[in-house]
């Protein structure tokens, strides 16, 4: 374990750690109490322990950031960057995702996380991220990432249809590290 890897705690309690296949099954808990019962994520069908897994370690094997925020040894929250775009031209801009156990939020669960996958994104070369918010209402999304630097980029007006209502996306920016100051090494 290296330090861009090894679990940091905040003065808080809440440990921020990398997920691993332990973490899965509160994972898949809680995105999918966000599936059935809100409009963050645009799923409709909630995905089983077996394909979050798949999914987590296909994020890991990129090299990108995947990580769940606890306390007292209980997933909370995660977080992890995955690629914005499949074109290869988007290689140094990720897209983020942020989901909190709905008798967590509020209690700096989310905010911890992401700015964990900030940093690390940060320390992989990362220039830009962005963020599409499901849904213009969702201000505890939109705050948090505000209150980590992201500047709103669009609104894209009804692009979701999602438990009876049209649902609109935010999209939100950040620039990490050098950003477009310099060319990137690699």
């Amino acid at each position: 374990m290296n330090a861009a890897t090894a679990p940091s705690q905040t003065p808080g309690g809440i440990v921020i750690e990398e997920a691993t296949s332990e973490d899965v099954a509160a994972i898949q808990r809680i995105y999918a109490h966000h599936v059935l019962h809100g409009v963050a994520s645009f799923e409709e069908v909630a995905p089983d322990e077996t394909e979050m897994d798949r999914r987590r370690r296909e994020i890991l094997g990129r090299g990108l950031p995947y990580l769940v925020a606890k306390r007292d040894g209980l997933v909370r929250g995660f977080a992890y960057a995955g690629p914005f775009r499949p074109r290869t031209a988007y290689r140094y801009t990720v897209e983020d995702s942020v989901y909190v156990a709905p008798e967590a939020v509020g209690q700096g669960f989310g905010r911890a996380a992401l700015g964990g996958v900030i940093r690390r994104c940060t320390d992989l070369g990362m220039r830009q991220m962005v963020a599409v918010i499901g849904d213009s209402g969702n201000s505890a999304s939109i705050r948090l990432h505000e209150s980590l630097g992201f500047q709103r980029a669009a609104l894209l007006r009804s692009v979701g249809f999602k438990l009876g209502r049209w649902v609109d996306s935010v999209i939100m920016q950040l620039s990490l590290g050098e950003a477009n100051d310099t060319l990137p090494k690699r």
